[in-house]
């Protein structure tokens, strides 16, 4: 251990700050993947296959129309204060204003459509009604995004953490008293407020003002012009990432969506690693390119190595144990979700890829290629759901989403030559090559 902390002090005070830093973001993932999957369990459980079904598409279905409040700024938004601290307060004024409306779009969206589509289920309009005015309260992400350019997350972790948990304790309340389903949705929407209000006291302690945000009207057409490709590709994500459970609700029953809702609870759990690498990594991945693109492209390299065995080691034991992990976790009533879950779980090998090249795209501004790659996969997806879901519910929908998934973050690669670059990076990476030639 003393030789592990002499090597760590030895390194260089940038890459300290980013060790650092990923290891907050991993204890806020870790600790949010633990305690969220405890308490989803529990949850469905209390519940049953059916009532958690429409609880799960009633989040699906938000999930949706989430992009109309996030409005791809994350990344945009973090380039930005990195490349121009000095113009911070004007780039977080005009991106929370634009993710305020955005929220407010989102909710007023999420209500007209669901009651288009289910007129007759007044418990379901109130479900996804709730759940969307949480929306409005993740504007307060942009401080996120200021901690995020400073490699300071551990503010944000105290912040979000401290709200999960609350919110947390609330649900567990919840099942000992047999509350009726509406009563998780107010709790969903309780934890997005209490984070709101954690991301405001972080920023104050950390001496900022929010008095000092202006928006200019100018600079957010700068942003969505931008970040409108970011926005559909994300729109393209989150179709391929949830229209699984819509359709399945909608060709199948609930029920299935509930069964199918369990195995990627335990499959999507693991999302998280790439998530924390990379927003910890990003910054360094940009100031990279200043020093030539051989270092640039080294650093992607490892990268990829890392992302796809971490995958391997997550996806190969997942595969031969899911029924007895879903039959444990979640009880007897769940045990189709055993098969659905072996297949699911090696989407986790091209999520992570996906996730490992997004600072590429941004930082090269390929972000129309982008948008054509996510939109060309939700569009496979939607195709393979309607072919597949019909004779083989929920192991259908999980093969459509593995299959979009390596189109979206491996096989386009191939089909573009701005991007084969980065396929041979992959593969070298996917197949444990030293050397290919692009």
């Amino acid at each position: 251990m003393s030789k592990l902390l002499a090597a760590t002090w030895r390194l260089s005070p940038g890459l300290r700050k980013i060790l650092s830093n990923t290891s907050w973001l991993l204890f806020d993932r870790v600790f949010r993947m633990g305690v969220g999957v405890l308490i989803g369990i529990w949850i469905a459980r209390y519940l049953g296959p059916e009532q958690f079904g429409l609880y799960s598409y009633a989040i699906a279905f938000v999930a949706l129309l989430s992009v109309l409040s996030t409005l791809g700024l994350e990344q945009v938004v973090v380039r930005n204060l990195v490349r121009d601290e000095a113009r911070k307060d004007e780039t977080l004024g005009t991106a929370f204003v634009l993710r305020l409306l955005g929220g407010i779009i989102t909710l007023l969206s999420a209500g007209g459509a669901i009651w288009l589509l289910q007129p007759g289920s007044e418990l379901t309009q109130w479900l996804v009604v709730i759940i969307a005015a949480g929306a409005i309260f993740q504007a307060f992400d942009i401080v996120d995004y200021w901690f995020q350019s400073r490699v300071q997350s551990k503010y944000t972790v105290y912040a979000r953490d401290a709200a999960f948990l609350l919110a947390a304790i609330v649900k567990v309340g919840l099942i000992l008293i047999q509350a009726p389903l509406i009563a998780f949705a107010w709790a969903i929407l309780a934890e997005t407020f209490l984070s709101a209000v954690g991301l405001f006291v972080a920023y104050r302690l950390s001496g900022e003002r929010f008095s000092a945000w202006r928006a200019d009207l100018k600079g957010g057409r700068a942003l969505l012009a931008e970040s409108w490709p970011l926005i559909l590709s994300a729109f393209s994500v989150v179709i391929y990432m949830k229209i699984d459970q819509v359709m399945l609700n909608l060709m199948v029953g609930t029920e299935a969506v509930g069964i199918f809702s369990a195995a990627t609870r335990i499959s999507e759990a693991w999302y998280f690693i790439p998530t924390v690498i990379v927003s910890s990594v990003f910054p360094s991945i940009i100031q990279a390119k200043r020093f030539g693109e051989r270092l640039y492209y080294e650093r992607l390299q490892k990268l990829f190595s890392l992302m796809i065995g971490v995958a391997f080691v997550i996806a190969i034991p997942m595969t031969f144990l899911s029924k007895t992990i879903v039959v444990l976790l979640f009880g007897e009533p769940f045990a189709g979700a055993g098969s659905i879950l072996a297949i699911h779980i090696w989407a986790a090998v091209f999520v992570f890829v996906g996730v490992a090249q997004s600072s590429w795209y941004v930082t090269e501004g390929f972000t129309k290629v982008l948008l054509r790659r996510t939109a060309a996969s939700a569009v496979l997806n939607v195709v393979l759901n309607l072919i597949l879901i019909p004779s083989y519910g929920g192991i259908g929908a999980a093969v459509a989403t593995v299959i979009s998934y390596a189109y979206s973050a491996y096989l386009g690669n191939l089909i573009d030559t701005k991007t084969r670059h980065i396929f041979y990076l992959q593969t070298k990476a996917l197949f444990f090559l030293r050397s290919l030639r692009a």
